[in-house]
């Protein structure tokens, strides 16, 4: 029968057959690929047998091109570990099925075509060092079907229709967490919407800090305790919960969301590095909020170079005096105590002279942001999150304590730090999703409301294609962060998998919001509008908490060493 030039393959079930046994089967050959990259790599930054880092800096394309190949590897095991966890829960249904489809052929593609490790470069290869005799054993006959068949757009437009149907859900597709983590979910989806989302926007065009009653209600609500354990007032709770509250507020705005981050960096400071009185002292009124913390590490002309750090910290009788000057600060204003990581042994230049403390400060106010003898500051306009503003801060015999010496010894601030890195960038991906969500929900609606040319935009398989891709992406950000909680909270090194996590996480979430503004057209661009915001928050993510460059640096130098 005549069909008028319509391609009937969108009227097929998009479906592959034996999807779970296809895309398990798949999994080797990208193994057997980064494999051969690590090798690839290695024979050009090895230096007398060992990894130099000297030689990985000359050689960084290939060295971040092994970090987002083996990130993408680690993302397609996770996502066939959840399929087959729903699988056997006879929770995998068409939307899941879906989902794990056109991610299996879009990775499986870009991995063989080209990783996206920023909008302009694209990682190929043949830049890690691989032949194209290498690429090609990569294309066995289940990665062939997929790239061939998985992201289509017949699946992606049956996708946005059951994301259509099924949009009281919180979730596109089922998370594969336990159900108290979904009731948590819940309770906090309900407060985001209810006390979040109806003034987020007012607060970021104002530039205005969240108002304290909010911060009341989450404390009420055990957001600064999470996972502080319960001896010391917390409620003792996973990772992966504090993952899912994360998620949530920052889907309402990621200044909320990121509330929680300063308490649970102190906390975990404080948790591993710190000395049993300083836990009792410290950590119950974190817990509560009664004690509101702030993170001071980062100084001007240092970023990421953490170990450079030249604020100061003199020894005066038993107690300390401070001098420098620190950049990036957030919610400076407010907070009851600093954990700031200063110089002790003014005869070093590298991290073995830093050490950490808890510098005690009065919490300000509008009049007087800054009353603490010693201490002043002045804000950092930003584009976005800027629920806690950013702060520079300069100290001039600023007065510590000498009980509130991290730990009671020096020089062990850094590493003391480095313990943090594992929570932190767990915590940060969890934000990326929450915010990679939030863009997602205002791209779906508007699609759904505007019309053009007759009907709504969501019915252009353009943009539905990109509300798709949004979900799809989205559960592989969420599946890689939930994987390195789980190791975490099974006390599990797992630096690289919450580096890998934070650096997709923060990609998806920047590649959503654009997405979702340009689905909004022309109105995206206007400030009424939440996307602008979303698109403004979600640019961060590339760059605190380690900068996309150096979060792969990082990741490349674990997966070499």
């Amino acid at each position: 029968m005549a069909h008028d030039g319509q391609d009937m393959t969108l009227n097929k079930n998009p479906i592959l057959a034996d999807l779970l046994a296809l895309t398990a089967s798949a999994l080797p050959a990208v193994d057997a690929l980064v494999t051969l990259a690590k090798g690839a790599v290695r024979t050009v930054v090895e230096d007398g047998g060992r990894v130099s880092g000297k030689l990985i800096e000359e050689h960084q394309t290939a060295a971040h091109g092994l970090a987002w190949l083996a990130t993408y590897a680690q993302s397609l095991q996770q996502m066939q570990n959840w399929a087959e966890r729903l699988q056997a829960d006879g929770k995998f249904g068409e939307v899941e099925q879906l989902i794990h489809q056109i991610a299996f052929g879009e990775y499986l593609w870009q991995i063989y075509g080209g990783i996206p490790m920023s909008q302009g470069e694209i990682m190929r290869l043949q830049d890690i060092g691989l032949s194209q005799d290498d690429m090609r054993e990569m294309m066995q006959p289940a990665v062939m079907t997929l790239t061939q068949n998985g992201n289509t757009q017949a699946a992606r437009m049956r996708l946005v229709t059951l994301m259509e149907e099924q949009s009281a859900n919180i979730t596109v597709g089922a998370s594969g967490l336990d159900e108290e983590l979904e009731m948590i979910r819940e309770q906090f989806r309900r407060f985001s919407i209810e006390r979040v989302e109806p003034d987020a926007h007012d607060w970021h065009l104002k530039d205005e800090l969240i108002p304290l009653e909010i911060i009341d209600e989450m404390a009420e609500m055990g957001v600064f305790g999470l996972t502080i354990p319960e001896e010391y007032g917390g409620f003792g709770l996973s990772k992966a919960s504090m993952c899912v509250v994360s998620e949530e507020l920052s889907r309402g705005y990621i200044g909320v969301g990121s509330l929680g981050t300063r308490s649970e960096i102190a906390a975990e400071l404080i948790l591993c590095g710190g000395t049993e009185e300083q836990k009792q002292q410290w950590l119950p009124g974190l817990a509560s909020a009664e004690i509101l913390p702030t993170a001071v590490f980062t100084e001007p002309n240092t970023g990421s170079d953490l170990g450079s750090l030249r604020t100061r910290a003199v020894k005066k009788g038993d107690d300390w005096e401070v001098t420098g000057n620190k950049t990036w600060i957030t919610h400076a204003t407010r907070t009851h105590v600093m954990t700031m990581l200063a110089r002790t042994d003014p005869d070093t230049t590298d991290y073995r002279g830093l050490s950490m403390f808890l510098a005690e400060k009065t919490p300000g106010t509008e009049d007087d942001p800054f009353p603490t003898p010693g201490m002043t500051g002045g804000e950092i306009e930003v584009l976005g999150y800027r629920g806690m503003k950013e702060y520079e801060l300069a100290f001039d015999g600023f007065a510590i304590k000498g009980e509130n010496l991290l730990g009671g010894e020096t020089g062990k601030g850094f590493k003391q730090l480095m313990q943090t890195f594992e929570s932190a960038r767990i915590q940060t991906a969890a934000r990326a999703v929450g915010v990679a969500q939030s863009a997602l929900d205002v791209g779906m609606q508007y699609a759904q409301d505007r019309k053009q040319f007759g009907k709504s935009l969501i019915n252009f398989p353009r943009v539905a294609g990109k509300l798709a891709m949004m979900a799809v992406e989205i559960m592989v950000a969420r599946q890689l962060t939930y994987f390195s909680a789980h190791e975490k909270d099974n006390d599990r090194r797992c630096d690289l998998e919450a580096g890998m996590a934070k650096l997709l996480g923060a990609r998806i979430a920047w590649a959503c919001a654009d997405n979702a503004l340009q689905i909004h057209g022309g109105n995206g661009f206007a400030l009424e509008y939440k996307v602008s915001r979303i698109l403004c928050d979600a640019r961060i993510l590339n760059i605190f908490e380690g900068a996309a460059e150096i979060q792969a640096q990082v990741i490349a130098r674990r997966l070499l060493d």
